[in-house]
């Protein structure tokens, strides 16, 4: 190889190799992104028989896709320690929306038997999708669950 070619290939090594190693966001950071990145909250969303993905900001915010290209932002009522540690998590729902104040997070730890948590959505927000990308790669699966009957409508 010629020093002109030699050259551009370590110069491109060198760029690669910084753009890997560069520090990722906390999760404060990343939830702070994506406050910035969002719109106005709104009521509800129409939640697709299955969901994209989802990803954790910490224990009190996280985001889920319904599809590659619109996402929402959900913050929590109050503080869910395991969705830091989800294994999965489902939402639950009727007549196919999504509702802040009413419906929840249900997080689930562990296998088939494993633990399961359910914490209420206070918010949600959508999200500016032309700025914020989520690859595959980065986000977990997420299933929809019908909501007990036996909770009441009103938020407590």
């Amino acid at each position: 190889m010629n020093l002109r070619k030699t050259l551009s290939l370590l110069i491109v090594l060198l760029l690669v190799t910084a753009c890997a190693t560069s520090p990722r966001m906390t999760p404060t950071e990343r939830l702070e992104f994506y406050r910035a990145n969002a719109g106005e909250p709104v009521r509800s969303f129409h939640s697709p028989s299955r969901l994209w993905g989802w990803r954790a900001l910490g224990d009190s915010a996280l985001t889920v896709w319904t599809s590659s290209n619109q996402g929402f932002l959900l913050e929590l009522s109050q503080r869910c320690p395991d969705l830091s540690f989800a294994s999965s998590i489902g939402l639950t729902t009727r007549t196919s929306r999504v509702s802040a104040g009413f419906d929840s997070v249900v997080i689930h730890r562990g296998g088939v038997q494993g633990s399961r948590t359910t914490c209420r959505i206070d918010t949600i927000r959508p999200l500016n999708t032309r700025v914020v990308k989520e690859s595959r790669h980065d986000l977990h699966d997420v299933a929809v669950e019908e909501r007990d009957p036996s909770i009441p409508d009103d938020p407590q």
